[in-house]
């Protein structure tokens, strides 16, 4: 009889675990620069979501100028969160992905995005964040992310 409850909790344990990962949709704005060829200036507006606990699905788009021109560019990274529910303190971060970059009068390029981030109190409501990474040139962004936790979570 202990085997058969052992062996049932064994089976479900996978299906309990899962149940409370911490999930997140995440909006963040800030600044951005990307210097290259042309160097790129502008603001910066991100889309995130966590679908478990260690990673997220980032899409940041900006606006700004490049060689006095019109640019726009687009990244879609898939992160690893080192440590996504801490409270206080610092969460690193790091990602790879892709991007376009498009400028008024050139053809757009497409580049591989690798970044590493530091975000402050990641497992809370909002925070500061600062990325380096490279993508077609070498990208620095910062800004505040705002978070949307599980009714669960208190996140505070």
């Amino acid at each position: 009889m202990r085997s058969l409850s052992l062996g049932g909790i064994a089976t479900l344990f996978p299906l309990i675990a899962s149940a409370q990962q911490l999930t997140a949709t995440e909006v963040s704005i800030g600044p951005m620069t990307m210097l290259a060829r042309e160097t790129f200036i502008g603001g910066d507006l991100g889309l995130a979501h966590r679908p478990n606990g260690d990673s997220r699905i980032a899409l940041d788009l900006a606006g700004g100028t490049a060689d006095r021109r019109g640019a726009a560019r687009a990244q879609l990274t898939l992160q690893l969160l080192v440590n996504p529910a801490s409270r206080t303190g610092w969460g690193l971060y790091a990602g790879a992905g892709g991007a376009f970059s498009a400028r008024r009068g050139s053809p757009g390029q497409g580049f591989l995005a690798v970044l590493l981030g530091l975000e402050r109190k990641p497992g809370r409501r909002h925070g500061w964040y600062a990325e380096l990474g490279f993508a077609g040139g070498v990208r620095a962004a910062v800004g505040w992310r705002g978070r949307w936790f599980p009714a669960w979570w208190r996140a505070g």
